[in-house]
């Protein structure tokens, strides 16, 4: 996730784009920059947050009436002055800025060095523009130009793009990657969300995938990328404020988080080949594995065990960063995959540096480019969730477990475990799942909002499940700790009768994490036992599981999916029983008392 700006009107461009790139700066802050064209293309870009470049730079003194702008969350390249956007093409004639990503850059870029170009950073925008300049070589225009670049782009991108040979005319390009358009009186804007030109204008027009737009100072044009036919759509009018339409309208941003899990998801499983067969040969020629985490990411880490485990047949050992240094063994043929949103986590770190100084191989998956743990680790790997605002781990969580799913896929592929066809669909079902996601949260909402309601007063609540069921019951429970400050317990369903039972009596709510799989008849008799002792039970399980319903106080119906996938879908009731609990006890769910997004210190 990125946030792109273009202008074009009669004012001076550079001090409208540096206004709306502060206003976009949730959506990436590690380094910014702006081009813009009068008698020539000018530009300035850094590494670091928006207000520290700008008193570097000076982004105010940069002249031209049009200009296009960017703030960076890393996904291909370390935050770097040569990574920063806009990039431009080897003639100097046309800047680009990027939110998404190109999966096919590196087949681009031998096409294009076979023509002569040179690259100069190690993202996948780059090749972009210089796409651009090889077909206006051959004789098209800037809109033609434009088109067949991005009819020959595999992946998610909104463009913005600027050329000093057509100095009147701002292209946006959109697909998979929100795009809109502000219209202003004799000016126009681009940008990636309505809070960049929330004090120009509330007039937008939001564009749809596979659509251009060839914006002028007083006309918007769109169009299909495909067949250049014009596309007509009226304008919205906004209502929202600015604080609220940074949030897209949502009254917290781990609402909006958690409403972005399909696409973090998607982006994610986008992973590079690269990347996932580096790691997939890592742990082939391990002895011992270890998972290491803390949090959020620990539960992410055992619903991997599960997959490894039961996919390519490979035993892990799964533990708590803070615990690795007094309980494990590390040696040459170790690996330890450290998990990590931040990459700055103190006790993972600490762990990565203890395995390391033991010889063992280090490997890493973070939502952060160029954090810590990616130079203590011969291996990078990483998710693309892109920032997140609220402390409590939603969609960073779901990107972790998709990458783990997918490296259990393609373990299982190089292992040859299974057969090839089995494994097809599987991967198949995994890339669907973003919208059995969408589904699904569209239908859990409104119930899980009642719920909430009727259990907002409740002191305990305890969560129970099986097999990989057991990590997502872990994983709910700490986020109604986490935000609503409720004593919340996860405990495995087989270990009821072993003390917790103890525990459960009238009105007490038990939320059981009912999956389908082997351990679907032991958890129906779990779910009957706490019943019998007057537990009231909140029960998720799959579309038209009617023998569930038949034991429980309260039934959540989750579309149905392969048993290993369960917990993207599974997680999303969870997630939001905990949010809406925290909002029905009046406290603020995206700054929970005394927690910190990134735990630096042990």
């Amino acid at each position: 996730m990125c946030g792109i700006i273009g202008y074009i009107g009669k004012r001076q461009a550079a001090a409208i784009l540096l206004d709306g790139l502060k206003r976009l700066e949730y959506r990436g802050y590690d380094s910014a920059g702006i081009a813009t064209i009068s008698d020539k293309l000018h530009m300035k870009k850094d590494k670091g947050k928006i207000e520290e470049i700008d008193r570097r730079l000076n982004f105010a003194d940069m002249p031209g009436t049009i200009g296009i702008g960017h703030t960076r969350w890393a996904t291909h390249g370390e935050p770097s002055q040569k990574n920063a956007h806009p990039h431009i093409d080897n003639a100097g004639k046309i800047a680009v800025v990027h939110n998404g990503i190109i999966e096919n850059y590196e087949h681009l870029r031998h096409f294009l060095r076979s023509n002569g170009y040179s690259f100069y950073s190690d993202t996948d925008t780059e090749v972009v523009p210089n796409l651009i300049n090889y077909f206006m070589r051959q004789g098209h225009d800037f809109e033609e130009a434009v088109r067949s670049t991005v009819s020959r782009l595999k992946g998610s991108y909104a463009l913005g793009i600027v050329s000093l040979d057509e100095p009147d005319k701002l292209i946006a390009v959109r697909k998979e990657s929100p795009l809109i358009i502000g219209l202003g009186v004799d000016e126009m804007f681009i940008a990636s969300d309505v809070p960049a030109v929330l004090p120009y204008t509330k007039r937008v027009i939001v564009m749809e995938d596979g659509e251009m737009a060839i914006v002028t100072s007083v006309k918007a044009i769109i169009k299909r990328v495909d067949s250049g036919e014009i596309v007509e759509r009226k304008p919205l009018e906004i209502t929202w404020t600015i604080e609220m339409a940074e949030k897209r309208g949502y009254p917290h941003f781990m609402l909006k988080e958690i409403h972005e899990q399909p696409d973090a998801v998607r982006e994610t499983l986008r992973a590079a080949q690269k990347e996932l067969d580096g790691l997939c040969d890592m742990l082939l020629n391990a002895k011992r594995i270890y998972l290491v985490a803390c949090g959020t990411a620990y539960h992410a880490a055992l619903i991997g065990k599960y997959a490894l485990a039961q996919l390519a047949g490979m035993s892990t050992e799964v533990v708590i960063s803070s615990e690795f240094q007094e309980s494990c063994m590390a040696d040459e043929g170790t690996v330890l995959l450290a998990i990590s949103q931040s990459g700055e986590t103190a006790d993972t770190l600490k762990a990565v540096r203890v395995a390391k100084a033991n010889g063992a191989k280090i490997a890493c998956l973070t939502n952060v480019v160029g954090s810590s743990i990616t130079r203590e680790s011969d291996l990078v790997c990483h998710t693309y969730a892109g920032p997140e605002i609220g402390v409590a781990a939603t969609k960073t969580f779901s990107a972790q477990v998709a990458y783990l799913l997918s490296l259990a896929i393609r373990l299982a592929e190089k292992r040859s475990l299974k057969s090839k066809k089995e494994l097809n669909e599987l991967a198949i079902q995994l890339h669907k799942i973003p919208e059995t996601i969408l589904d699904t949260l569209q239908i859990v909402e409104p119930k899980v909002k009642d719920i909430a309601r009727r259990h907002k007063d409740a002191t305990n609540f305890f969560f129970i499940g099986r097999g990989i069921g057991y990590p997502i019951a872990m994983e709910g429970a700490l986020k109604l700790k986490e935000i609503a400050y409720i004593h919340s317990e996860a405990t495995p369903a087989g270990e009821l009768k072993h003390g917790p039972l103890a525990l459960i009596q009238r009105g007490v709510p038990v939320v059981a994490v009912v999956v389908p799989g082997a351990s679907y008849s032991r958890m129906l008799s779990n779910v009957e036992e706490v019943g019998a002792r007057g537990g009231e039970v909140i029960a998720l399980a799959v579309e038209g599981d009617v023998e569930v319903g038949k034991h429980v106080t309260e039934l959540i119906q989750i579309p149905k999916t392969h048993e290993l996938f369960t917990p993207l879908t599974y997680i999303l009731p969870l997630q939001l029983l905990a949010y809406f609990i925290s909002v029905e006890r009046g406290l603020d769910p995206d700054r929970p008392r005394h927690l910190a997004k990134s735990v630096t210190v042990e």
